[in-house]
């Protein structure tokens, strides 16, 4: 699986998730620090990468761009149109109402 960290998950993230089989890269390892958030997504789409983030402003880029990402465990809910939340304490799937992707 190959994972880009956004800049708000902790660099040492990418170390531990390398550390367990996945390709990970995060942002600042990778010169993107202070990329755009419409970047990041075309950099992870190009690369065929799931983009972690723990940044709000994604879903809204997504749904009005009808754009795709993946997350280990749902993959199958976002590739029918959903994407993903995650909170200390709660982790929601939400249906885009701009399509499912199939």
């Amino acid at each position: 699986m190959r994972l880009v960290l956004d800049q708000g998950v902790p660099r040492d993230a990418a170390t531990l998730l390398r550390g367990l089989g996945h390709e990970c890269a995060h942002l600042g390892e990778i010169g993107m620090s202070k990329a755009a958030d419409e970047e990041i997504l075309a950099f992870s789409r190009e690369k065929d990468a799931i983009a972690v983030t723990l940044d709000a402003d994604f879903h809204t880029i997504l749904a009005v761009s009808q754009g795709q990402v993946d997350l280990a465990g749902f993959e199958a809910d976002l590739k029918r149109g959903s994407l993903v939340t995650v909170k200390a304490h709660k982790t929601t799937c939400h249906r885009l109402p701009a399509g499912a992707f199939e």
